[in-house]
């Protein structure tokens, strides 16, 4: 989860980690079950040839979307909300770095982040 309305930065930091993640030869099998193959078919290649800069410019956004929930606390919290309604009793989180605003820190950024997830709650003014 990626708590930020920069969506340009999101889909950055998701494509390094999806980049590196679905490497891994259980993650690319599992992918390809999934029916990825054709959407990560350039990014395979891309890490299986050592070029990882391309590697992470050919993970498709429309992947990267699926995979890393983003975008303002509200749409994230909402989307939360649709994984619980799916089914998922217990979703557990791994907050990803956001780019600090004025807060001092990524700790501090984060911290307000957290704050601004959780259930029943509004932003901080000027958090993202």
């Amino acid at each position: 989860m990626c708590p930020t309305d920069d969506t340009a930065y999101a889909r950055w930091l998701g494509r390094r980690l999806i980049s590196t993640y679905l490497n891994v030869p259980v993650y690319a099998h599992f992918h390809r079950w999934l029916g990825r193959g054709e959407a990560l078919g350039a990014m395979w290649e891309a890490w299986a040839a050592g070029d990882y800069k391309a590697a992470n410019a050919a993970v498709p956004d429309e992947v990267v979307d699926e995979l890393v929930v983003h975008g303002t606390p509200e749409q994230c919290r909402a989307r939360l909300e649709r994984y619980v309604q799916s089914g998922i009793t217990t979703p557990i989180l791994a907050l990803l770095p956001t780019e600090p605003t004025g807060q001092g820190s990524v700790r501090v950024a984060s911290a307000q982040a957290l704050r601004d997830l959780a259930p029943g709650t509004a932003p901080a003014e000027g958090s993202a």
